[in-house]
């Protein structure tokens, strides 16, 4: 077949939803590029997309229905056609419902597509079928609660400003793992004359690009923002006139908060230096217009939305606002852009129904009744390694009582597990429409390739599903690029004057955010805000301030996978290498443990082999673990997340990943 390339998206949870030019014969996908014409990746790619055809075509991909046919949890199974196993789901969903109730099924799905049609394309079956509703809040809704509570629905600001800042400050996020194209902001800033902050719980890769890098405990910088904040105001730093215009709540914050704490309390929360807050604080008022960077981290604590109320405090204090260049970024908050509701149909509901957090899956599927959870449907997630508290989500899952059906690419921690497994394709086999939450660009893509053997999409997998149920709505009788010419009707404000010409034919557009003033019910950026729980901002420490383990875990970002993705990329493999655990060297020393020896860290909720790295890339009192191995790359049984608390953030009920503690000792010998 005669060579041609198409243009598609990267679907991944990443901010920067890169463009891709896709090279393909009409059967195989050649190669992945970036697109040089898409507005903001410009084609860049991560070391993850590079390189994506080997994930199209790896050996591991699952091409067929496959039923389980072993021991539950033995990753056993025979194939079977489609009719056959969407015939046993249907069969046995129909029998738990009468049963049990429409609440006895539970759907776990989060981003393994951020597609608007592929990763929702199961609310409305869900909801029709009246299951458990599923409380998506593994990433940052605590964060997004905390900006909630200060800006509204204001959009965060564009990226490209942060070219035009004379100071960006990185702040919790890891750009080298995680927002790639955002540091290409970042260096024509230097450029141009910028300094580069970095403020983190340990010296990320990322850190080699910065300037200054100040370090933190872990889960304390709500309390550098808020000595800070006190250095800004008793120094005069503030922008006195925007405060008095723009600002709800300033004066009652200067008065009955940041007197207590001057930088002295910060040094003593935090662990930085009162000399060095100084610096920090000074050097941000007296920038011509800073731009923070905000990431996710320090926000899944459990003081992680007032955290980043605080945070968001601070372009407010100085008048960022109104400056070129200036501002803070946590995301764009384009899903303003679209109304789902048509597709996702809660009106389908045939009454009110449970809402279960995605993050107490563990507490869900164990001790959760009313009814019990007989039935667990996985797609775009990987739960038995992603989720918090490992061994009560393996526990639940080895239930022989408990129904799983999972559609995947691959062969996942999460798939050993199912008694149905359904063959998904990758995002260059399906239609789909991606917006970002990191930059301001909306792209339809449309298939590069047939789906690989007989894998179906999401969408398509949830209309056979329906037509089994017996469910007949003509939503369900629609593909998915009808769904998406359904979505694009619908008049948005975001989306007035784009180019749908441009649009249709696989191009990156341009959205419209609207830029009135501030999106708040008073019309001001609400410092205050008197419908909060706790109106006026102030420090709440995390769940583990006081906590009796003397190592705070942060389970941060790898630079070579994405969470659990990409498992399936040797090459990929081999260059993160062991899973391993980071400390510094007096905290080995301590333990009379040594650089690449195989150690076992635990806590309450258990306990994983890691091998050991020490490092002054790590402050003493903190283990840092990178990224999220499939068990079988693992040295042990167990991946981090069996050390990870199944506990919920201030607000927003998010995970607090980076909220736990734990000791480590040297691993049993063997032989």
């Amino acid at each position: 077949m005669p060579l041609s390339t198409v243009r598609s998206a990267c679907p991944y949870d990443c901010p920067d939803c890169c463009g891709l030019l896709v090279d393909t014969d009409g059967e195989r996908v050649l190669a992945v590029r970036g697109d040089p014409e898409h507005g903001y990746s410009q084609g860049t790619l991560c070391g993850k997309l590079n390189g994506y055809e080997r994930t199209v075509h790896a050996p591991g991909r699952i091409l067929t229905p496959l039923l389980r046919d072993g021991e539950k949890g033995s990753g056993r199974f025979r194939p079977a056609t489609w009719d056959e196993a969407v015939a046993a789901i249907a069969s046995r969903w129909k029998e738990i419902v009468a049963a049990h109730g429409g609440e006895a099924i539970l759907p776990y799905s989060y981003a393994g597509t951020m597609g608007l049609v592929q990763r929702n394309a199961g609310e409305a079956f869900f909801h029709r079928l009246g299951a458990s509703r599923l409380d998506r809040t593994i990433c940052t809704p605590a964060q997004n609660a905390g900006w909630d509570l200060v800006m509204g629905a204001t959009p965060g600001p564009d990226p490209d400003e942060a070219r035009e800042s004379d100071m960006v400050v990185l702040w919790g996020v890891n750009a080298v793992a995680t927002n790639v194209h955002f540091l290409a902001r970042v260096h024509e800033a230097r450029r141009r004359g910028a300094r580069i902050w970095l403020v983190d719980t340990y010296r990320t890769p990322t850190a080699k690009l910065a300037d200054e890098v100040v370090l933190v405990r872990p889960g304390s910088d709500g309390a550098l923002a808020l000595s800070m904040l006190h250095v800004l105001d008793a120094e005069g730093l503030t922008d006195s006139a925007f405060l008095g215009r723009e600002v709800q709540g300033w004066e009652a914050l200067r008065r009955e908060v940041l007197p207590e704490h001057p930088p002295e309390r910060g040094a003593a929360l935090t662990g930085v230096p009162a000399e060095r807050i100084r610096a920090l604080a000074r050097a941000y008022g007296r920038a011509r217009a800073p731009f923070i960077r905000l990431g996710g981290g320090n926000s899944r604590y459990g003081n992680g939305a007032m955290t980043t109320r605080l945070l968001v405090c601070l372009p407010a204090a100085v008048g960022a606002w109104r400056k070129r260049g200036g501002g803070l970024l946590a995301s764009t908050g384009t899903g303003q852009a679209f109304d789902l509701a048509p597709f996702t149909r809660p009106d389908l509901q045939p009454g009110p129904t449970r809402l279960v957090n995605m993050n107490r899956l563990g507490h869900a599927l164990n001790e959760l009744t009313g009814p019990r959870v007989m039935s667990l449907y996985v797609h775009t997630s990987n739960p038995a390694a992603v989720a918090p508290d490992q061994n009560a989500v393996l526990r639940g899952l080895a239930r022989p009582d408990l129904f799983t059906v999972v559609h995947e690419r691959f062969s996942t921690d999460t798939v050993r597990w199912a008694d149905v497994v359904l063959p998904a394709p990758t995002m260059l086999e399906t239609a789909d429409l991606y917006r970002s939450y990191g930059q301001f660009f909306l792209q339809r893509t449309r298939p590069a390739i047939r789906p690989l053997g007989q894998a179906l999409s999401n969408w398509d997998t949830f209309r056979l599903l329906a037509a089994a149920m017996g469910f007949d709505e003509p939503l369900f009788q629609q593909t998915a690029d009808q769904v998406i010419d359904g979505l694009l009707a619908a008049p948005s404000p975001w989306r007035e004057g784009i180019d749908r010409a441009a649009l249709d034919e696989g191009r990156a557009v341009r959205l419209r955010e609207p830029r009135d003033r501030w999106l708040t019910p008073s019309g001001r950026i609400e410092i205050e805000n008197p419908r909060a729980a706790i109106p006026l901002p102030r420090w709440v420490p995390t769940h583990e301030e006081q906590g009796t383990l003397p190592l705070r875990l942060q389970t941060a970002p790898s630079v070579e996978t994405l969470n659990s993705s990409f498992g399936e990329r040797e090459e990929l493999v081999r260059r993160r290498g062991p899973m391993a655990l980071q400390v510094a060297p007096g905290e080995a020393a301590a333990r009379g443990l040594a650089d690449g020896q195989r150690v076992v860290a635990w806590n309450g909720l258990g306990e994983v082999e890691l091998m050991l790295r020490v490092t002054d890339a790590v402050p003493p009192g903190v283990a840092v673990a990178e990224g999220v191995v499939w068990l079988d790359h693992a040295p042990g049984p167990r991946s981090i997340n069996a050390l990870t608390s199944q506990r919920l953030t201030d607000e927003g009920a998010g995970s607090t990943f980076y909220d736990n503690r734990i000791d480590v000792r040297a691993a049993p010998t063997t032989g």
